[in-house]
């Protein structure tokens, strides 16, 4: 009778809910991702970014959660790539426009997230046996080197996007849209590429973009070769400035291995943020002016950027500092950092929590590791 009973309750109960091997995962998909996979930035009126879409496949990869990466590779596809991942560049934009209906809101792409996307299907390919991801994967590889990448200058430098980023010879760009361990994972994955030539320009880029050890938000190459800190097309102000987008440059710094070439060249050139953490306890919300001067406190998400950076350049108490931060904006109700729960502050925090934790570790050449395949 007891078996009886125990098959029925089996054949009428809902199946308990699918967790993955990563539970800080679970709670960020339960409440930012919807169940047809579109990641919503609900601080920016239920926007949905490639670049959202890109990290939430990297991490759902890293949670061993092939489900969850499937519906969010999928929507991706369909709603910003028209279909064709492998003929078109992503949109960068989707949510609610100007006549109240739903679609791509711009149809620039963002060259961050198109070059998550494509390590996120080699990397997934690779991990998962799936070479139809990594075919797609080279694709979208393709299409970056041949409509994102500027050959003007005497090497590649990626464009943030395919139009809007060149003018008379002079490139804009963004250090943080070039992690090092992307290009070297990319010039693996296609040796007759520009990748090798991008990885190998990043720590001289990086060095003279930098402003007393702090990096920008965005840089200008101009015709000549001159590299310069720039401000931003959007920002209405002629002054450079390091925040939102900066403090990336120090995540991805902090989890590329320690092997990779030019990667503690990248950290010396970062020393303005390290000296700035031995005398303050949270780092600033930007830098700005011709000195890159600190001002404000930044979020916890940034605090959780910085800790693979400050264990990288054994700043201990520095780290130690920013991880009780993170700690303590902990929600035990959502399992989520801050309340309420922020997208940016998501990210950034499961890039840092991944990583300190050992669910992924990155390789010289760029590969990832993952803590369920070891």
């Amino acid at each position: 009778m007891k078996a009886l009973l125990a098959i029925f309750l089996l054949s009428v109960l809902p199946p308990p809910p699918v967790s993955s091997s990563w539970p800080l995962w679970d709670h960020y998909e339960d409440h930012f991702i919807q169940n047809d996979g579109r990641v919503v930035d609900y601080e920016r009126d239920n926007l949905t970014t490639s670049e959202g879409q890109s990290y939430a496949m990297f991490f759902a990869l890293v949670a061993n959660d092939r489900p969850g990466f499937e519906r969010i590779y999928h929507w991706t596809v369909q709603n910003l790539a028209g279909g064709d991942l492998a003929n078109n560049l992503p949109a960068w934009s989707w949510g609610r426009k100007p006549d109240g209906t739903l679609g791509v809101k711009d149809s620039n792409s963002a060259s961050d997230a198109d070059l998550w996307i494509a390590y996120d299907l080699i990397q997934a390919g690779r991990l998962w046996k799936r070479p139809d991801y990594t075919t797609t994967g080279d694709a979208l590889l393709k299409q970056i080197a041949a409509r994102e990448v500027s050959n003007a200058h005497s090497f590649p430098v990626l464009l943030p996007g395919h139009t809007g980023f060149e003018h008379e010879g002079t490139s804009l760009s963004n250090p943080s849209y070039m992690p090092l361990f992307l290009l070297e994972a990319a010039a693996k994955a296609q040796p007759t590429g520009p990748w090798k030539a991008m990885a190998n320009s990043l720590p001289t880029i990086i060095q003279k973009t930098s402003i007393n050890g702090f990096a920008t938000d965005w840089f200008k190459i101009d015709s000549d070769g001159m590299m310069t800190p720039s401000a931003a097309l959007d920002s209405g102000s002629d002054e450079a400035s390091g925040s939102y987008d900066a403090v990336r440059v120090y995540l991805w710094a902090g989890i590329t291995s320690a092997s990779t070439p030019g990667r503690e060249a990248i950290l010396k050139s970062l020393s303005g943020m390290t000296s700035y953490l031995k005398v303050h306890q949270l780092p600033p919300e930007s830098v700005s002016g011709s000195q890159l001067n600190p001002h404000g406190t930044g979020p916890v998400s940034f605090s959780a950027a910085l800790i693979p950076f400050l264990l990288s350049v054994q700043e201990l108490n520095a780290a130690t500092a920013q991880q009780k931060r993170l700690d303590a904006a902990l929600s035990p109700r959502t399992g989520l950092y801050g309340n309420p729960p922020r997208y940016y502050d998501q990210n950034l925090a499961m890039f840092s929590v991944g990583y300190t934790t050992h669910k992924y570790r990155i390789q010289s050449n760029g590969d990832v590791e993952v803590l369920w395949r070891r």
